[in-house]
């Protein structure tokens, strides 16, 4: 498995060897080939783009995730849940619900699947008023994604935004 990682900053080295240990958040973008992460400062107030994992098997991610979870003080994953604009589920959605319980019982965090409608479009989005090249933007896409997914959960939680109704894009 290949990851590929996007600049960190001496800060975040910094509170990922705290001894009190930053409080964050991991979002995964949860795909059939790439796995986009995306994580949270340690006051939980803002999401960045962290990383693409290229699947294998499950065996290899769940080890890369425990990493990543324990160098950056990970209390909370949220997987993407695709569900259909109509809200329904499809075998992607079921899929998803698997690696969460999955990640639950055998990484000993809290996991949430929290709805990703339209996160892919409007990373999409994104990535076009950029200066990167059309390749560089697609390679972009999943962990823009999980970062825009956690952006959304952070703005809640904060109660910037409404929860969305369930059935309704």
């Amino acid at each position: 498995m290949r990851a590929r990682f996007a600049n960190r900053t001496a800060t975040s080295d910094f509170f990922a060897g705290s001894s009190n240990g930053p409080r964050r958040i991991l979002a995964v973008d949860y795909g059939s080939k790439r796995v986009g992460l995306a994580i949270s400062d340690d006051l939980q107030c803002t999401a960045r783009p962290l990383m693409i994992l290229h699947r294998k098997n499950r065996r290899e991610l769940f080890r890369h995730l425990r990493n990543i979870c324990s160098e950056y003080g990970v209390v909370r994953i949220l997987v993407g849940h695709p569900l259909h604009l109509n809200g329904d589920s499809g075998p992607m959605a079921e899929e998803a619900s698997r690696f969460a319980a999955g990640l639950r019982r055998d990484l000993g965090v809290d996991v949430e699947l929290v709805d990703e409608r339209l996160t892919s479009w409007e990373a999409g989005q994104t990535m076009k008023q950029t200066r990167l090249s059309p390749r560089k933007k697609t390679s972009h896409l999943d962990d823009v994604a999980a970062a825009i997914l956690l952006r959304d959960y952070l703005n809640r939680k904060r109660g910037l935004v409404s929860e969305p109704v369930p059935g309704e894009a």
